[in-house]
């Protein structure tokens, strides 16, 4: 493997889907279909994948040793020795000052929200991920910067309730994330993360259960809110609620029944059902919102 293509391996391109969440404020304020409000997201999008990639090229350095020790991790660029730690935190320097240099063309609040997400995820890789709760926050606190960030990127207010669906949604994958770790590195696990030593399935699966039932309810708060039925003039948002319910209910089951869950992306994409079921959503989401009354968001500046 050259030094290049280990340089963009380690960037980890499977692992932006997780970026197109800055594209949710642009579809549900009703600018979905409009030039320059999505060539704002696409950019936004493109400098959070170069962030993200950022940090794990920073992660995959701090993490050198306890990579080396998990049975995939070490075929890592990094920690297999393909590129060295030195050309790893030269492109991350390189990726991260440029792109926060260019998200000043989308406004000084977005280029404020790209800060405030490095500075996140670099306490996080140096000590965030060491404390017990707080690592799994700062993980969801990472999805609902991303969030905002898409909103602010076109000037639009993005709901409170969604904000906490995103947050909801991210903590479940997070800690059903730690699950598997726990479980199935069995006695290996604290070597590969320490934090995992305060953990217990028995805890995690009291606190997904919280999570989950926080996530669907507040998720059907919102859709049923009148503050959502004035805004779309309907209340056929409700109607997506059962796509919710399955596909966190299957992700239980790949989580509990198949042993996976060590990583969302790649779940979404090899499970048909779960693909299809947030497909569906999606699609619904997007009829329900564009085909009934209802202006667009208002675009600030």
């Amino acid at each position: 493997m050259s030094v290049l293509r280990a340089a963009v391996v380690s960037l980890r391109p499977h692992q932006w889907t997780k970026n197109l969440v800055v594209f949710v404020p642009l579809a549900l304020s009703k600018h979905l279909f409009e030039p320059d409000p999505f060539l704002r997201t696409l950019l936004a999008f493109a400098l959070f994948c170069a962030l993200s990639g950022s940090v794990y090229l920073v992660n995959d350095v701090a993490d050198l040793e306890r990579d080396r020790q998990h049975p995939l991790k070490r075929q890592r660029p990094v920690a297999s020795g393909i590129l060295g730690v030195r050309a790893a935190l030269a492109v991350a320097g390189a990726l991260a000052g440029s792109s926060l240099a260019l998200s000043l063309f989308l406004g000084a609040p977005f280029a404020a929200c790209a800060v405030a997400y490095l500075t996140l995820n670099l306490l996080y890789s140096f000590r965030l991920k060491e404390v017990v709760i707080l690592d799994v926050i700062a993980v969801s606190l990472g999805f609902v910067l991303r969030a905002v960030a898409g909103a602010l990127a076109i000037g639009v207010r993005f709901s409170d309730w969604l904000l906490v669906c995103t947050l909801l949604l991210a903590l479940f994958l997070a800690l059903a994330k730690r699950r598997h770790e726990l479980t199935s590195l069995d006695q290996a696990a604290v070597g590969h993360r320490k934090i995992l030593a305060e953990y217990s399935p028995y805890l995690l699966d009291q606190m997904i259960g919280v999570v989950t039932a926080s996530c669907v309810t507040a998720y059907a708060f919102y859709t049923l809110a009148q503050e959502t039925v004035d805004k779309y003039q309907t209340d056929r948002l409700a109607w997506t609620i059962p796509f919710v319910l399955y596909g966190i209910f299957r992700y239980l089951y790949l989580v509990h029944r198949k042993e996976q869950g060590g990583s969302p992306t790649d779940i979404l994409v090899t499970d048909r059902p779960l693909l299809v079921t947030v497909a569906l959503w999606a699609a619904a989401l997007l009829v329900i919102v564009y085909t009934h009354g209802g202006a667009p968001m208002p675009r600030g500046g």
